[in-house]
């Protein structure tokens, strides 16, 4: 059976090939191919011999050639790219590249599915599946960065808010992060770097004790005890207002301001009311709030509020002196909320 090489370091790299009769400096070349010009195929390594590269895919192989890109869809204005990426195993998994006026970044997903069962979120619907392992989000992140080659650019930031919750695959996530760190693939800087929780507050902690400064984002979408709990189950666990203050605790150890993602339900959460104990509950705090009006998910029965409610809510937030933002939408014409694509390509086949 051929072994995988993705996602190993230099030296691992480096033993791996060496123990098959490579030269350890061949070892350097092929992560060079890999991780600085995001080349996957063995054979257009030009530096190498013939006799290496035949080595090479008689033993090995790697991740992103055996990723297949089960759907595609690509926004109207060219700047959202969403994949539904087959892993070998059978499962599948979304990630989306966005393009901004500073950079490229990707929305990765943790694991298959999620266990999190938020009421509005597709991602939920099936459950979790399985975690994913470091090199199945750096591939993530690398089937981009091979599509943007042809433009001379590469990805540069990394959000971890696809599917799953990246604190229950809290060691894959930073290792992941890590290897996307090193001056030797990506060179991503750790502030560049977003790992999105629905407040699980164990994983919050053992973030804060990396000492990395990663942007904390934290899915929040309700104050109100009962609201919460029956939008985001995990608030039993966890209630909010404990969580926001691990929050704190991270955002004061590390000099890092929190963001607090908050879904906007059309009457559901975006009253006057909820405004104001929003406000209540993060107002001192070293936080910013990210209001989102809901992409609709036809399985969940939510609606997206009014333009004019998410301007009265963002306007009590701001009068508060809470900063606030309604995030800008990208990939609105496709199937932009996570877990979408893949709940209707899973319904798809269940119909062929």
């Amino acid at each position: 059976m051929k072994q995988d090489i993705f996602g190993l370091t230099i030296e691992e790299l480096q033993a791996t090939l060496t123990a098959k009769g490579m030269k350890a400096f061949r070892a350097k070349q092929v992560f060079q191919w890999l991780y600085q010009k995001s080349v996957f195929d063995f054979s257009t390594m030009r530096n190498l011999s013939k006799a290496d590269i035949a080595l090479l895919e008689e033993n090995f192989t790697m991740l992103p050639r055996r990723i297949a890109v089960l759907r595609e869809q690509n926004s109207g204005d060219g700047l959202t790219s969403k994949l539904l990426l087959g892993l070998p195993d059978g499962n599948s998994v979304e990630t989306v590249l966005m393009r901004h006026d500073y950079g490229c970044s990707v929305c990765v997903s943790s694991q298959v599915g999620c266990d999190m069962h938020c009421a509005f979120c597709a991602s939920g619907l099936n459950g979790a599946v399985r975690n994913l392992s470091a090199a199945e989000i750096i591939a993530q992140v690398y089937l981009f960065n091979e599509r943007l080659r042809e433009e001379n650019t590469v990805v540069s930031r990394v959000v971890v808010m696809g599917s799953g919750e990246p604190m229950l695959n809290f060691d894959a996530v930073m290792g992941a992060l890590d290897f996307l760190h090193r001056e030797d693939t990506c060179r991503m800087s750790y502030r560049n770097m977003t790992i999105s929780t629905c407040g699980i507050i164990p994983g919050i902690r053992r973030l804060a004790e990396q000492g990395k400064p990663i942007n904390l984002a934290v899915s929040l979408h309700a104050v109100r005890s009962e609201l919460r709990t029956s939008l985001m189950p995990v608030n039993k666990g966890f209630p909010f207002a404990d969580v926001i203050a691990a929050a704190e605790a991270y955002s004061e150890a590390g000099g890092r301001q929190v963001t607090y993602e908050y879904i906007l339900l059309k009457d559901k959460n975006d009253s006057v009311q909820d405004a104001e104990l929003l406000s209540n509950y993060l107002r001192f705090k070293h936080a910013s709030v990210n209001l989102i009006p809901a992409n609709p998910v036809p399985e969940q029965g939510f609606e997206r509020p009014s333009r004019q409610r998410v301007e009265r809510f963002l306007k009590i937030l701001q009068k508060n002196r809470i900063n606030a933002t309604v995030r800008k939408e990208m990939g609105k014409d496709i199937d932009a909320a996570c877990g979408q694509l893949r709940a209707k390509f899973a319904k798809e086949q269940e119909h062929t």
